[in-house]
């Protein structure tokens, strides 16, 4: 079986100065884990979940703050409000961020005529869980794990 037999078309896009917050919209509305970063029409990198997940990546209890002894009853909180307060500002900074600043690059890329067989021994060598396919430089598809494993029940 080949990719192009079981790949989606015509995959959703977007740009490498779409922000954050646009590109967590397109997956949210189109129910995807990853997007193709385009670049003056060509693949510039992919942005997963993982990729947007690792942007809300916040510290755990600030080390900067230590009380003596007697107030170490109200530390835990103010550690925590701290703490919060880091969470709200990064929550707030990151859905401003371009993609290019977040994609993952060079991409590793399928052709549509590469053997289902093939494409699958590429994503578990490089841990990944979808890949871009294309054809003579243009982004033709997405061939994810999910589409394999249905392809094998076909």
């Amino acid at each position: 079986m080949r990719v192009n037999e079981v790949m989606t078309q015509n995959p959703i896009v977007c740009d490498v100065s779409d922000t954050a917050s646009t590109i967590a919209g397109l997956m949210r509305e189109n129910r995807i884990g990853g997007i193709p970063v385009m670049e003056n029409g060509h693949l510039a990198g992919i942005i997963t979940e993982t990729d947007v997940l690792q942007l809300l990546n916040v510290d755990g209890p600030s080390d900067d703050l230590w009380l003596p002894s007697p107030l170490e009853i109200i530390e835990l909180p103010i550690r925590e409000f701290v703490n919060w307060e880091k969470t709200k500002k990064a929550l707030t900074d990151i859905g401003a961020i371009p993609a290019r600043d977040i994609m993952k690059h060079p991409v590793i890329t399928v052709t549509p005529d590469m053997d289902v067989e093939r494409a699958a021994e590429i994503m578990l060598n490089h841990s990944i869980n979808r890949l871009v396919v294309t054809d003579k430089d243009k982004v033709v598809g997405i061939l994810t794990r999910q589409d394999i494993v249905w392809s094998v029940g076909k």
